[in-house]
């Protein structure tokens, strides 16, 4: 069997400043490292005694979140690029206000990109797939990934056996803070326990 939590990385910088997040590479806020901490106490009890991985995006909110988490479960987070937030080019650095102003095309199919060198959702897609395979394939048991919102919601999409394509009709995605726990049982099935659990940052 295998268990896959997820963690979408606690309140950022961007969340507050009105700012578009994607590979702009912003902290945690106070609140967002208090709330980080709390998911790693609670992912501590419940993982007690079992070895753990934990993979995370390399981008600092994420960073910053799984390292909250690792110190408890004693572990060396393992950052992966893969797992950044969806790219949105010439945007990132800029105002979420800037962004609607400017924006070059209108984002309806998953191959539309909103600015020339930003990711479609069918790039986000395949930067994250090989990763996604190698999880299902290894041997690891216990296994926490720490990204981001947009990047998780295909993650979800692939979890669940949709196709890319279906991303428009089908997006499962949660806010910061969320933590999602799925089981992969020895039959092969998978399974979710819970999608973007809030509890686990509350006091």
């Amino acid at each position: 069997m295998k268990h896959i939590i997820t963690v979408q990385h606690t309140q950022s910088v961007h969340h507050t400043n009105n700012m578009v997040g994607s590979w702009t590479d912003w902290d945690l806020t106070e609140l967002g490292k208090v709330q980080a901490d709390r998911i790693g106490k609670k992912l501590c009890d419940e993982l007690a005694n079992k070895a753990v991985v934990i993979y995370s995006s390399d981008l600092k909110r994420a960073r910053q979140t799984a390292q909250e988490i690792a110190k408890y479960l004693k572990v060396e987070p393992i950052f992966k690029k893969e797992l950044r937030e969806r790219n949105l080019g010439k945007c990132c650095g800029r105002s979420v206000q800037w962004l609607r102003e400017n924006i070059e095309c209108e984002v309806k199919t998953v191959d539309d990109r909103p600015f020339s060198d930003a990711e479609s959702r069918r790039d986000a897609w395949n930067r994250l797939y090989p990763f996604f395979e190698e999880v299902m394939a290894s041997e690891e048991e216990n296994i926490i990934i720490v990204s981001h919102g947009d990047l998780l919601s295909i993650w979800n999409a692939m979890y669940i056996g949709l196709s890319v394509e279906s991303y428009y009709q089908v997006d499962i995605h949660g806010p910061a803070g969320g933590v999602s726990h799925m089981i992969v049982g020895d039959d092969g099935k998978h399974r979710i326990k819970y999608i973007s659990d809030m509890s686990y940052i509350s006091g």
